[in-house]
């Protein structure tokens, strides 16, 4: 038997500076409707993140805390510009995903009076499967001045009630079938807090993902010889919160919160 392997590996995606900031007027090009009355709750609303807008305060609040905010993270950006590639290539020319900006309406920017609050946090809906029916809140980030208060939570709530919710509810949703939630399994108050939520702990899975050298001490040990020495890897909890646990109480639970 003869055959040939012509594969021949695909050159890195990169993104000219001109095009950092997206196009003009800003294209979200996401596969699914937004529903805004959704994501606009009593103290807390999620928007899109278009980088015009929000590039600038985001890494104002985060330039200085990289170590801490980005430590359970698999991605560690240096720059604005590095992290608006990331947010070009992973986020808005992906059309089933979407980074979201958390305004806390309780806290009025002065230099920003249109965004109806501050910027306190993102949250993004990824690893989208149409065809079965599920979403996660992930890359969750909330920034220093707003942790510890309603913002955490909240934020999640309105995740959820926007992927669990039946389109013919009100507030309408996506009705989706599962919510996923992902965690480095060291990351304690991650997972601590989707438990909060609701969600329920699947289990674990080793070495999922290989982190940068920055989150190293955030992993486990690699593998000498492999293709990525001196990287080490992380372990990933799941969890979940699908349309049964919804149905069963944790809706009216997630919903109270936004009361």
């Amino acid at each position: 038997m003869s055959y040939t392997n012509n594969y021949t590996p695909s050159s890195e995606r990169t993104v000219p500076k001109s095009e950092l900031y997206g196009p003009e007027p800003y294209d979200i090009n996401f596969a699914f409707p937004l529903h805004p009355e959704t994501l606009d709750a009593l103290r807390v609303k999620l928007v899109p993140f278009v980088p015009r807008v929000h590039a600038e305060t985001y890494w104002e609040n985060v330039k200085d805390h990289r170590d801490t905010l980005y430590r359970y993270y698999p991605r560690f950006c240096h720059t604005l510009d590095e992290w608006l590639e990331w947010h070009e290539l992973l986020f808005r020319r992906n059309p089933y995903e979407i980074l979201l900006a958390v305004i806390d309406k309780t806290r009025p920017d002065p230099a920003h009076a249109d965004w109806g609050g501050s910027l306190a946090g993102l949250v993004g809906l990824i690893n989208t499967s149409a065809k079965n029916l599920q979403m996660e809140p992930g890359w969750i980030m909330v920034f220093p001045a707003f942790q510890h208060t309603h913002v955490a939570k909240e934020m999640i709530a309105v995740s959820l009630n926007y992927i669990l919710q039946l389109p013919t509810e009100s507030p309408p949703g996506l009705g989706f079938r599962r919510a996923q939630w992902v965690a480095n399994s060291l990351n304690v108050p991650s997972f601590k807090l989707a438990e909060r939520m609701g969600f329920k702990r699947e289990g674990t899975l080793r070495h999922a993902v290989v982190i940068p050298v920055e989150n190293g001490a955030y992993g486990k040990k690699g593998r000498a010889g492999d293709a990525y020495p001196g990287l080490s890897s992380r372990d990933s909890a799941f969890l979940s919160l699908c349309w049964d646990d919804w149905e069963n109480g944790e809706k009216e639970k997630v919903q109270a919160l936004l009361a």
